[in-house]
């Protein structure tokens, strides 16, 4: 089942200066967000096989238009996060479906790589409701520089029967990164932790 898309949004968020300092390149993010139709809205359903489909299709649709946002090749991009926000009449557990079984490997794909955890966040809101979206590096999650957030949040969405979900990808760290740790340079990029 393909998922019912209201409304596609991107978003670009560039960091040119940081504490009176220029940033050159600055620090861009992308989110790439679809507002969708919550199938099981106001309704227990065991299975949510539909939703785990839906994950896996906005996982790489959502993944390219963010890369493509930031006019990037695919193995540029660095860190990458994925959030949802259920309406009223949904379950965290809906949230859940489309984030975690299977909209990681097409986002891995879109970013080439992608050996680390995507860190995601989950919550039930309504139209306007915000969420961070988490970032970390998407082959090394010791990466610090790279421990990030961007907040985003849709006028009009989530409805009580739809589902924010947005992912977010960056073409670098934080600006004016200095709590040590593993650096870009030194990532092995195996285990998906250095």
């Amino acid at each position: 089942m393909a998922a019912q898309v209201r409304k596609l949004i991107t978003v670009i968020e560039e960091t040119r200066r940081e504490a009176g300092r220029a940033i050159a390149p600055a620090m861009r993010k992308a989110a790439a967000i679809a507002v969708i139709a919550n199938p099981f809205a106001g309704k227990y359903e065991a299975d949510l096989e539909t939703l785990m489909a839906i994950g896996e299709e906005l996982g790489e649709m959502l993944g390219r238009q963010a890369v493509a946002a930031l006019g990037i090749k695919p193995g540029e991009a660095q860190s990458y996060g994925k959030a949802a926000i259920v309406g009223e009449d949904g379950e965290l557990e809906h949230a859940a479906a489309i984030l975690h079984p299977r909209l990681g490997k097409p986002l891995r794909a879109a970013v080439e790589k992608g050996a680390a955890l995507v860190p995601s966040s989950k919550k039930r809101g309504g139209p306007g409701a915000a969420i961070d979206v988490p970032l970390g590096h998407k082959d090394a999650a010791f990466v610090r520089s790279h421990f990030d957030a961007m907040e985003i949040r849709v006028h009009d969405a989530p409805r009580r029967d739809e589902i924010v979900v947005a992912v977010v990808v960056t073409d670098s760290g934080r600006p004016l990164p200095r709590i040590g740790g593993l650096t870009v340079d030194q990532i092995e990029g195996k285990d998906g932790l250095r």
